[in-house]
This record gives structure tokens, sequence and C-alpha cells, in this order.
């Protein structure tokens, strides 16, 4: 039961002081598993940041999952998950909550409504980036027509973007593993 608590008190720490995102929490989450707790080395926890860094989602609750599984099993990583995200999911109840009761006024809304406009401004801006990545990689015209069929997909025929996606990645698994036959059976041959 002490080894519970302390797997909640170290990622709930680490949680609640982390503000700015995981890269924020992995100093803190550093102290706690490695200096204050002991429960691994300087060189066990690099290689965990290094595997939780490949994996897609956010790092601080990788990391928990995976330290809290390795120092008290299925239920210290279900522990450590919690401890990570709860002070999250308080201050977003919290804002909410505070953004309901002061949403009539004027300075509100008008802050509320500034958002919208950023928030396209990066997603255009990021769009903006994979075409320049696109482009790099297949040529200009190979892009305009991907994107021409991926605007006529989702908008006429409602594909949801999740299938888009996952085509588009067998795809370039399919391609990439011909590539590669292709390298192969030239070395075999010398060619």
């Amino acid at each position: 039961m002490k080894k519970q608590r302390d797997i909640f008190i170290a990622f709930f720490r680490s949680g609640i002081l982390g503000y700015g995102g995981g890269p924020s929490s992995i100093p803190l989450v550093y102290k706690e598993v490695v200096e204050r707790f002991d429960w691994m080395n300087a060189e066990e926890f690099g290689d965990i940041l290094a595997l939780a860094n490949t994996l897609p989602g956010p790092i601080n609750t990788k990391m928990a999952g995976y330290i809290g599984y390795r120092v008290g099993g299925y239920v210290g990583m279900v522990n450590a998950i919690l401890a990570s995200i709860l002070p999250t999911i308080v201050a977003m109840i919290l804002l909410f909550a505070s953004i309901n009761k002061i949403k009539q006024f004027n300075w509100v809304n008008g802050m509320i409504a500034a958002i919208i406009p950023v928030v396209g401004v990066m997603m255009g801006t990021l769009t903006w980036q994979f075409l320049k990545n696109t482009k790099k990689d297949f040529g200009t015209g190979k892009t305009i027509v991907l994107s021409v069929l991926i605007l006529i997909v989702l908008q006429f025929f409602h594909i949801h973007p999740a299938i888009v996606i996952a085509v588009f990645l067998i795809a370039a698994f399919v391609q990439r593993d011909k590539e590669e036959q292709v390298v192969k059976k030239k070395e075999r041959t010398g060619a």
C-alpha cells in the first residue's frame, strides 16, 4: 500500500508542477523516480524516455504507465496514469466552470472569440508546412493531385479522415516494401 501511495505522490507532483506539458514534466519525473524514490537509475530512465519519445501520445502518461507498471504492477500503472492526468482534469473542470460563470461579460466573449482566428492561423501554418514537405517528397504535380483527391474524398464522399489516413499509411508501407524488394533483387543479381 505504501508503494502505491508513493507512486501516486510521485506522478501527481510531476503532473501538477509540470506546467507547460510533457517536456516540462520530464525533469520532475526524473527527480521523483531516480532521485527521490530510487526506483531506477539515470541510464534506465534515459532508456524509458527514449522509448516514450518514439510512441505517439503524451510523454508524461506513457512514462507514468511504464514506470508505474514496473514499480507496482498493473495497479501501479493505473495509479500512476491517473495521478499524472488528475491535475489536468481538475484544472480543466475549474477553468470551464469559471468560464461558464463569467461568459456573459463582453471581455470574456471577446477573449474566446479571439482564440478562433489564432487556432485557424496555427492550423493554416501547420497545413502549409505539410504541403511544403509533401511537395519536396512528391513534387508539385503529385502534391496537387493528392490534395484535390483528398478534398474530394473528404468533402463529397464524406469518408472519415481516419480512414483516409489509414489508407495512405498502408499505401506507404506497401510502397516501401516494394522498394526494399527491388533493392534486394538488384543486390542478389549484382545489377
